[in-house]
């Protein structure tokens, strides 16, 4: 099963939109092990994905540390995203699309500033023979976004200015992405994407909680799934947080 059913799959199963962030602070490799799976042990039944960044990659080392943790996450039937932002030439963009989806990787992020011609269609070619996914990021979450996604451009086709960030939905539905990433702090962006992707691309949002995001906000504007990071791996208790977040996401999506 390629990766958007097996979102869509996870997310019935569980009842829940919450991709877990495995965000958590420095430490010692062994420690940052023992966490994360502490973490996962307290949270996993309140969440339907859980998403990896390159703080864990870098200290645990892809095959060792963060294969253990991708393995414990798909025991309990959850999918598990890359959050690499894939950002290279083709080739090179390739390779890294394969270590992450061997490793276990069910899906990598990949930014569409390097276009399709040698830029990511290596890693769209990859992720179809291997059944895996590509998230494109539209419009990140932090408040420098607008200096990079939010610009706007001349669009060489047809003439027009039209903002980055539209250029880039366009780009995830015309590529056939398994999912976009807008942040929850910019639901009026969210909405906007929505209008082109409807529900053909399903839209990732971070940002709730510490960066200041709303659920109901950016579930009302059109996200499909919730990144949420800090606020639960952070939290005096993770898992209440954990249920208090996916309760309360279940209230605006009408489940």
């Amino acid at each position: 099963m390629s990766f958007k059913p097996e979102m869509d799959r996870s997310a019935k199963k569980t009842g829940s939109n919450i991709v877990l962030a495995l965000d958590l602070p420095p430490d010692q490799p062994q420690r940052l092990l023992s966490k994360s799976i502490e973490t996962l042990k307290m949270v996993h039944p309140f969440i339907c994905a859980v998403k990896l960044n390159r703080q864990l990659v870098l200290p645990l080392g892809l095959s060792n540390g963060v294969q253990q943790i991708v393995r414990w996450i798909h025991d309990q039937g959850l999918p598990v995203l890359m959050d690499c932002k894939v950002n290279d030439v083709g080739y090179t963009n390739r390779t890294i699309a394969e270590y992450y989806y061997r490793a276990g990787f069910d899906a990598v992020t990949a930014n569409p500033f390097v276009g399709w011609d040698e830029g990511l269609q290596p890693v769209f070619e990859v992720a179809k023979q291997m059944h895996r996914g590509v998230v494109l990021l539209v419009y990140m979450s932090h408040k420098g976004a607008e200096e990079g996604y939010g610009q706007v451009i001349h669009e060489p086709k047809t003439g027009r200015r039209i903002p980055q960030y539209v250029v880039f939905a366009q780009k995830a539905l015309s590529w056939n992405a398994d999912g976009a990433v807008v942040g929850a702090t910019y639901p009026e962006k969210i909405r906007e994407v929505h209008t082109i992707l409807k529900n053909h691309v399903p839209i990732y949002s971070p940002g709730v909680g510490a960066q200041g995001g709303s659920i109901q906000s950016a579930i009302n504007a059109g996200a499909r799934y919730l990144i949420v990071g800090r606020s639960i791996t952070l939290a005096e208790n993770p898992a209440e947080t954990a249920k208090l977040v996916r309760d309360t996401a279940k209230q605006f999506l009408g489940e």
